[in-house]
């Protein structure tokens, strides 16, 4: 039985057969659940696609409502991709905080653009539109490569099992990444509930093909779950049954509530898989809450926009109807008397409709005069007709101002507007417009941020540094370079220490102590020095709770930007630098003790702008330096001395500097006469040796 069973890590065992029954009631239930909303949006997306399709026959020509307020909703309440914005949630100095925003902020614009995070935006916003619910998931995935350590398998260390020996198994991550997977709105369930914060579970359905699926279980999980899964559904509509072909749909299952994740083939009595959560995500869900339409306080089954001004399409489709039919009916239709001989053939030639201009010879024309000439044709009245096509035309239209009404899509932003109206009155209309489309706008761009949010926190616990560093660009140093490079200018002051007693010993004058003057270091190890290093950032990154106070993720408005914002925001932060430049310059000539307060003033200001914070550092460094120099003693002024005692220091310095080149040349002369003794004391030794040579041969 052990071998049948699953042991996560807390020591719990889970039968496969017991788990999967249990999922597959619990899968039931919820589509149960959803049933009445998933058969609704069924028809409203059928709507949506086919009231294009068939538009021959007068009788089933429809007007295309729904297609239009869609199409003029989807770029009012999306129109680009989001762009993650990662700032310190508190605008303090914090250098490390700073570049670990900036690398997690440059990670999430790749990301974004790896899995195109537009299209899957569009996509979710169509289903937000059409059914009131979209939604993604998020993965992470990383791919890799055996690890060389050096040690060949014929090791004995590698034979025994020894350390020696994992080096024929250990694997490096070659490259990583977060895939956002979009979901369908008919393949994503979760546990029945009034809130979101009382979900237990959350599913998604995959269709995997065999050889996936093998190789994401193994052949006995294929045996034992996805054989049994062949009567399982492969599809309603004939497109849906080809895309099925040869698939298996697995539902992904995440239950909060049990602490563990189950996957299982669509009508499968048996799970392939009952394992930990693969992240250790805050709200544990690998997706953001979905994006809401209309929903009520008693449950999470939306109700798609369409449901409110349904009743007015089907009644603008048959008046649709209604007017194609009469329309047909505007037709010039002729009665003239028959059998005149030549005079009813020559009216015949006259009314057909492919004569635009045309001569008719009357052989009988007193015979036609006589019958009334031209009144002998009588046509069909058309103006009742002409009427009614007006009446109905003028109902649909009212028709159609209604469901403006309800969908709350004013005449502005369907770009029809008159020019007699004023300014005024077309700024009222942009403005109710807008309010009535703002919670949608909201929604989605929540959405986005949710999505960035959890991209961002997988990026932090599972990213190597080195994967961080790539992505983003910036290098920065490790703690151990800069332990190396501290060695190094230890070494450095060491022996430029024993340079300068070795100097004294050979009769020097003593120089400063070498500790006081450090050895200077080149700009480049300077910029490196003064940056944090890739373990600190790591290691705030990693850090849930710092995390959370020190970094924050957001979005820019994913709604259409005016052109000029980003210019208009940097034009306000330079035009608010300059003038505090120009009003404090003044102001530190006079009192520079409050040259601080204006450097912590100006930053203050900077990092209110996001157009700043590629100053930011810059501004830090050069505030620093203007601190430290108006904060600096300033050396008192010396007095000018009388001429009698310019004489005495200009006598003192010809004095002193006889003395130095007396000293010096001591120096030299003592120099010399040193040399002078080694070599001679090298010379006698070297007789010395000589004698002892010929004494041994002798």
């Amino acid at each position: 039985m052990e071998d049948e069973t699953t042991v996560l890590e807390g020591g719990q065992h889970w039968d496969p057969a017991k788990v999967g029954a249990h999922w597959q009631q619990e899968l039931e239930r919820a589509q149960r659940y959803f049933k009445s909303w998933h058969d609704r949006c069924v028809k409203i997306e059928k709507i949506y696609l086919d009231q294009q399709a068939d538009q021959t026959s007068a009788a089933k020509r429809r007007f295309p409502m729904l297609w239009a307020n869609t199409a003029v909703l989807q770029p009012a309440v999306y129109a680009r991709v989001p762009q993650p914005v990662v700032e310190r949630r508190f605008k303090d100095a914090d250098p490390v905080a700073r570049i670990a925003s900036e690398i997690v902020e440059r990670n999430l614009a790749y990301a974004g653009d790896e899995a195109d995070l537009d299209s899957i935006m569009r996509a979710v916003r169509d289903d937000f539109l059409l059914c009131a619910r979209g939604t993604v998931w998020l993965r992470y995935e990383a791919d890799f490569e055996p690890l060389d350590m050096g040690v060949a398998p014929s090791d004995p260390a590698a034979e025994n099992g020894l350390p020696g020996g994992l080096g024929a198994t250990l694997e490096t991550i070659a490259d990583e990444r977060v895939c956002i997977d979009y979901v369908h709105w008919s393949d994503f369930l979760h546990s029945p509930a009034r809130r979101w914060k009382d979900v237990t579970w959350v599913a998604r359905r995959v269709p995997m093909s065999g050889e996936e699926m093998e190789k994401r279980f193994g052949r006995e999980a294929m045996a034992s779950g996805a054989a049994q899964a062949a009567g399982a559904r492969k599809g309603e509509s004939q497109a849906e049954r080809a895309e099925n072909e040869g698939r298996t749909h697995v539902w992904e299952i995440w239950c909060k509530s049990e602490n563990y994740t189950i996957w299982i083939a669509d009508g499968s009595p048996v799970a392939l898989e009952v394992s930990e959560p693969p992240l250790e995500l805050t709200h544990f869900w690998p997706c953001p809450r979905p994006a809401y339409g209309t929903m009520s306080t008693s449950s999470l089954i939306p109700v798609p926009d369409y449901v409110y001004y349904q009743q007015q399409c089907d009644e603008i489709d048959l008046l649709t109807r209604r007017i194609n039919k009469l329309t047909d009916q505007l037709r010039l239709k002729v009665f003239y008397p028959s059998g005149d001989g030549a005079i009813s053939p020559a009216i015949e030639k006259a009314m057909r409709p492919d004569n635009d201009m045309v001569m008719v010879p009357i052989p009988e024309w007193a015979a036609f005069t006589d019958k009334g000439g031209s009144k002998a044709v009588v046509t069909l009245p058309i103006d009742e007709v002409q009427k009614v096509i007006v009446a109905c035309m003028a109902a649909r239209k009212q028709l159609i101002e209604d469901v403006y009404q309800i969908t709350g899509i004013s005449d502005i932003v369907r770009g029809d507007t008159q020019a007699s109206e004023t300014a005024t009155a077309q700024r009222i209309k942009s403005q109710w417009g807008s309010i009535r489309i703002r919670d949608r706008q909201a929604e989605l761009a929540r959405f986005a941020r949710d999505i960035i949010r959890l991209a961002g926190e997988i990026i932090c616990d599972q990213f190597q540094p080195e994967t961080l560093m790539l992505v983003s660009g910036i290098k920065l140093p490790s703690m151990a370079e800069k332990q190396q490079v501290q060695m190094q200018l230890q070494q450095m002051q060491m022996a430029a220490g024993q340079a300068a007693m070795r100097a004294q010993q050979m009769g020097q004058p003593a120089q400063a102590p070498p500790a006081m003057t450090p050895p200077e270091l080149p700009p480049q190890l300077q910029r490196m020095m003064g940056q944090p290093t890739i373990d600190e950032v790591v290691q705030l990154l990693r850090n849930d709770s710092i995390r959370g106070f020190q970094i924050d993720i957001e979005t820019d408005s994913t709604i259409e930007p005016d052109e000029d914002a980003e210019k208009q925001r940097r034009m306000e932060f330079v035009q608010m630098v300059g003038g505090f430049i120009q009003q404090a310059g003044a102001m530190a000539q006079q009192n520079p003790m409050l040259v601080p307060v204006m450097v912590e003033t100006l930053l203050f200001a900077a990092r209110g702008f996001r157009a700043g914070r590629q100053l930011e550092s810059t501004l830090e460094q050069v505030g620093a330096q203007l601190s430290q120099a108006a904060t600096a003693p300033k050396p008192e002024p010396q007095p000018q001395p009388s001429p009698a005692e310019m004489l005495k220091l200009k006598t003192a310095e010809v004095k002193a500097g006889a003395e130095q080149r007396k000293a010096e040349l001591g120096v030299a002369q003592a120099e010399i006469e040193h040399r002078a003794m080694l070599e001679q004391a090298r010379g006698e030794a070297a007789a010395q040796a000589i004698d002892q040579m010929r004494a041994s041969y002798q």
